[in-house]
């Protein structure tokens, strides 16, 4: 069985990605500046919960 391919995009013209990044900004953002990455994105990200 192959394994998946991600999809990549060169320059963000399948999905705003400055709008993408402002909405995870105001949504999962700390007081103290850290973001709780989504669940969805943590698979994505090597398992990381938190960006500091």
């Amino acid at each position: 069985k192959a394994k998946p391919q991600y999809v990549h995009t060169l320059n963000g013209s399948g999905v705003a990605i400055g709008r993408t990044v402002a909405a995870i900004l105001e949504n999962y953002q700390s007081e103290d500046g850290s973001v709780t990455i989504p669940e969805v994105l943590r698979p994505y990200m090597g398992g990381r919960e938190v960006i500091k």
